[in-house]
């Protein structure tokens, strides 16, 4: 079907990288939408000063009339990072969700600087093959579905980097991209993600070209090293006994579980919209928080609180990896894990070793666990008599099926 030119969009937000798709994206939008005001947006999550260096004088020089940079790190920390971390949510056993938790701040915030502007559309420069149109078009949607969404990969014609970058050549737009480019990256302050390049073949070992936040784990220190965190009511509070911004623990964390190799996945998950895809992820300092997070529990909920917090996890996983972080569901789900954090107080230590965060020790004041119901010697609080009769009920209904197979002759 041919692409018809929505004419009655005059002012679009873009959500702008600075990359090659969003420098593209500027003038394709005013020439494909009769001349509209395109306003760049910029959401900093933590993803370093490099990429943020110069955005607003790059957004300008591709033709956007204003660029509004917005810090969200704090927020992301406080309102979407720990939140998730006390549902447990782990997508398909091993990703920690780090793009996927940025995306509904970053939509949030896109959608606030579009009605402060007063535009009639938002814009984004995600592909029509990923989960991020998903997500983000779903929280345009909670948010403000009066909108117009535009998706240029969905709409034009181009379909390469050299596509790209002869489009921005022929309007003398400049650009530091080239055709080099080997990885599609995305960074914030919980992870950074990697794809492409021989990544797009599940047979070929990523190379050293692919990790940037954490050591090899063959090349890691040969000592171990020891972490201590601290929680009160499901938050970090401090790290080895220091009390810093939230954004600050997680950089400690970072840098300490990096130096060990701590936090790399490769894995071959399941996209939303249908298709596998090969992603190499490194969250080191989130890897050492779940572990200690996890930990803690063990030593707090009794077992049925414990079993429904990790059902609560596992439906998180697939709200948050799916973009719905704007409903109903989500709002419940969250709710129900921060019943259970209410009793996540105490300390927990890691340790750090050779690509592995294994927690050692743990202590709270509301442990459920006792010493003297534990110990295997002598005590005065359990009669091991008492297991007997308890069996007999625990196994009544296997002992009642195991009958009526007896008396229909049946093996």
């Amino acid at each position: 079907m041919a692409f018809i030119k929505n004419k009655s969009v005059k002012k679009v937000v873009l959500a702008y990288s600075g990359g090659l798709d969003t420098s593209a994206i500027i003038p394709w939008l005013k020439e494909n939408y009769d001349d509209c005001e395109v306003i760049a947006f910029c959401a900093d999550v933590g993803q370093g000063e490099v990429e943020l260096e110069g955005i607003k004088e790059k957004a300008m020089a591709s033709g956007a009339s204003e660029c509004h940079v917005v810090d969200l790190k704090q927020e992301f920390i406080a309102n979407y990072i720990f939140p998730s971390i006390k549902t447990g949510a782990v997508y398909e056993g091993q990703y920690l969700l780090g793009t996927s938790l940025a995306r509904p701040i970053i939509a949030k915030a896109h959608v606030e600087v579009a009605l402060k502007v007063g535009a009639d559309a938002v814009c984004h420069g995600c592909t029509g093959k990923g989960n991020d149109q998903v997500r983000f078009e779903s929280c345009f949607a909670a948010l403000a579905p009066h909108l117009t969404i535009i998706a240029p990969w969905r709409e034009w014609d181009m379909v390469s980097r050299q596509d790209l970058l002869k489009y921005l050549a022929t309007r003398d737009i400049p650009c530091s991209a080239s055709l080099t480019k080997i990885y599609s990256r995305d960074a914030n302050l919980w992870h950074i993600s990697h794809e492409g390049g021989e990544l797009e073949d599940p047979w070929c070992e990523p190379s050293k070209a692919v990790w940037t936040m954490t050591t090899a784990p063959e090349n890691a220190p040969n000592t171990s090293e020891k972490i201590q965190l601290s929680f009160i009511k499901g938050e970090l509070i401090a790290v080895d006994n220091q009390q810093l911004p939230a954004n600050k623990l997680l950089d400690y964390l970072n840098t300490k579980a990096g130096q060990h190799g701590v936090g790399r996945v490769d894995i071959v998950e399941n996209r939303l919209v249908g298709m596998k895809s090969r992603g190499c992820y490194e969250t080191p300092g989130g890897t050492v928080l779940m572990a200690a997070y996890k930990g803690l529990e063990s030593l707090i909920l009794d077992k049925e609180s414990l079993k429904f917090r990790e059902s609560v996890g596992l439906e998180f996983s697939h709200v948050l990896y799916d973009g719905r972080w704007f409903t109903p569901l989500s709002k419940a789900l969250l709710a129900a894990a921060a019943s259970f954090a209410e009793k996540i107080t105490g300390e927990v230590v890691v340790k750090l070793y050779k690509g592995q965060a294994t927690v050692i020790q743990r202590s709270s004041p509301n442990s459920l666990y006792s010493e003297e119901f534990a110990t295997f010697g002598a005590d005065d609080v359990y009669d091991q008599k008492h297991a007997e009769g308890f069996i007999r009920l625990f196994s009544l209904p296997s002992r009642i099926e195991a009958l009526q197979k007896n008396q229909l002759g049946e093996q």
